[in-house]
C-alpha cells in the first residue's frame, strides 16, 4: 500500500523533498517506528494534568454506548477514571490493571481559522475525554499526526473535510504540548457522478489505474487540480508549472466537487493533442509493446513516418490506448469488417468491378501522397459513373476494417500503396 502511495505521487509528478525514499532531519517517517515518541507525549499530558488513566473496560465502555444509540440517545464517557483519587490510581496501578490514557477536555470552546471555510468553533462540552494512547500502549490517530507535525515543524495542514471534527481535539493537543497550532485548510471531498463520495465503485480504484487506462500524468494533475479549486478565471487547461504559480489555498472552494469521468477524458484528449510526436512516442511505446506492435524502427528509420500516424490518430484519441487500438492498421492487416460499415456501405452495385478499376489507377498514382490519391479516387469516380463517396467508403474498410478513420487518402498513403493494394483486392475478392 505505501508502494501504491509513492508510485502514484511518482507518476503524477508530485516529488517531495523529504520523506521515504528521500530521507531528511526529521525522520524517521514511519509511525510504526515512532511509537516511543508518542508514548512519551502521552506521558507528558498526564504528568501536566492534561490527560489521566482511564481503567474502564473498552467492552464495557463499547456496550453503553450502543445501548445508548440503540434508545437513540448520544452517550459520552463520563469521567468515571478522571474523578478517582490518587490512592485509588495507584492501586490500580499496582495491581496491573490495563490501562488507556484519556486527554482531560477543558471547558469552554475552541476555535480555529480555517484558511477554506473561514472560522470554525466548537463547544468542548460536546466532545467526550478522548484517548490519545490505547490500553495496548498503541497511539490514536490524533496524538500521532499531532506528535507528527511538532516534530517535522509542519505549519499548514491540507486535508479533506471529513476531517473538521477532528481539528479541535487537535488544536487542544498542539496547546497542551506546547506548541504552535498549523493553519488549516479543509478541502472539499471529491464525490462521484451520482453525488456520492467518491469510491471503487466509480471505476479506477487506484492512481496507477489510470495510467494503465492511458491516461496522461499531466491530465490527471490538471484535473485533479481544478476539482474544488479555481484559478480565479476560466481558464481551464494549464501545465504543472503554470498551475504551481496560479495556486493558493484561498481559491479553495467549500462545496464539494464531482469527479466527472468524461471531463477527464476530455483533458486528457486536450493534453494529447499538445504533445509532440516524440512525447507521444515515448509514452506509446509500452502499450505497443504490450499488444506486440512495437518495433525499434519506430524510433529510427519508420520515425517520421511514425510521427506522421500519430498527427493523424490524435484528433480522435482520448487516451494512448486510444492511438494503439484505433491505429493498429497501420501495423497489422485487418482481420475483419465492421459490420455495420459493411452493411451501410457495401452494397454498392458492381462494386467490386469498381474496386478493380480504382486498383488500377491507385497503382499508378504518383507521387502516393494524399493530395494525389484523391484526385485519381475521384477521377475515378467520375469514369466509373459513380459517386467518390462509395469509393471512399469501400476503400476505408478495406483499409481498415472500419467505417470510421482520419482521412481516408491520409490513412492511405501512410499505409503504403503494397499493402493498401493487397487490402482492397481482399475486399474485392470477397464481394465477387
Amino acid at each position: 500500500m505505501v508502494a501504491g502511495i509513492l508510485d502514484g505521487m511518482k507518476w503524477l509528478g508530485l516529488d517531495w523533498d523529504e520523506g521515504p525514499e528521500v530521507g531528511g532531519a526529521h525522520g524517521p517517517y514511519f509511525q510504526s517506528k515512532r511509537l516511543d515518541r508518542y508514548r512519551e507525549a502521552a506521558a507528558r499530558l498526564v504528568a501536566s494534568g492534561k490527560a489521566y488513566y482511564c481503567y474502564c473496560n473498552p467492552d464495557e465502555i463499547k456496550a453503553k454506548r450502543e445501548a445508548a444509540e440503540q434508545a437513540g440517545e448520544t452517550w459520552s464517557y463520563d469521567r468515571t477514571c478522571a474523578n478517582l483519587t490518587p490512592e485509588e490510581v495507584v492501586a490500580r496501578e499496582k495491581a496491573g490493571a490495563p490501562r488507556a490514557i484519556r486527554f482531560r477536555m477543558p471547558p469552554g470552546t475552541t476555535a480555529y481559522d480555517d484558511v477554506v471555510h473561514g472560522k470554525i468553533e466548537f463547544a468542548n462540552a460536546v466532545i467526550e475525554d478522548f484517548v490519545v494512547l490505547r490500553s495496548d500502549n498503541f497511539p490514536t490517530y490524533h496524538l500521532s499526526v499531532v506528535v507528527d507535525d511538532i516534530d517535522m515543524g509542519i505549519t499548514e495542514v491540507v486535508r479533506g473535510d471529513d476531517h473538521i471534527s477532528n481539528t479541535p481535539k487537535q488544536v487542544l493537543l498542539y496547546q497542551a504540548l506546547g506548541a504552535e497550532v498549523p493553519r488549516f485548510a479543509h478541502v472539499p471531498l471529491i464525490l462521484g457522478p451520482d453525488k456520492r463520495r467518491l469510491s471503487k465503485r466509480h471505476g479506477a480504484t487506484s492512481v496507477m489505474e489510470y495510467e494503465r487506462q492511458g491516461f496522461l500524468p499531466e491530465a490527471m494533475f490538471n484535473f485533479l487540480a481544478l476539482l474544488g479549486w479555481s484559478p480565479g478565471d476560466d481558464r481551464e487547461l494549464f501545465t504543472r508549472e503554470e498551475l504551481v504559480a496560479a495556486f493558493t489555498l484561498e481559491g479553495i472552494a467549500s462545496s464539494n466537487a464531482v469527479f466527472n469521468p468524461e471531463k477527464l477524458e476530455w483533458f486528457n484528449a486536450q493534453h494529447l493533442a499538445r504533445m509532440s510526436g516524440e512525447e507521444i512516442t515515448n509514452r506509446l511505446a509500452p502499450v505497443l509493446r504490450e499488444l506486440g506492435e512495437w518495433d525499434d524502427e519506430l524510433r529510427g528509420a519508420r520515425r517520421e513516418w511514425f510521427h506522421q500516424v500519430i498527427e493523424i490518430l490524435k484528433p480522435r484519441a482520448k487516451k494512448l490506448r486510444d492511438l494503439a487500438e484505433q491505429g493498429r492498421y497501420f501495423f497489422v492487416d485487418p482481420d475483419g469488417y465492421d459490420e455495420a460499415a459493411v452493411k451501410k456501405h457495401l452494397s454498392v452495385p458492381g462494386l467490386a468491378a469498381h474496386l478493380a478499376a480504382w486498383s488500377a489507377a491507385l497503382a499508378a498514382v504518383d507521387p502516393f501522397e494524399p493530395a494525389a490519391i484523391e484526385a485519381a479516387l475521384r477521377r475515378c469516380a467520375e469514369t466509373l459513373g459513380i459517386k467518390a463517396a462509395a469509393l471512399i467508403h469501400a476503400t476505408r474498410i478495406a483499409v481498415t476494417g472500419q467505417g470510421v478513420s482520419p482521412s481516408v487518402f491520409d490513412v492511405v498513403a501512410l499505409v503504403g500503396r503494397e499493402r493498401a493494394l493487397a487490402r482492397l483486392r481482399k475486399l474485392q475478392a470477397s464481394l465477387a
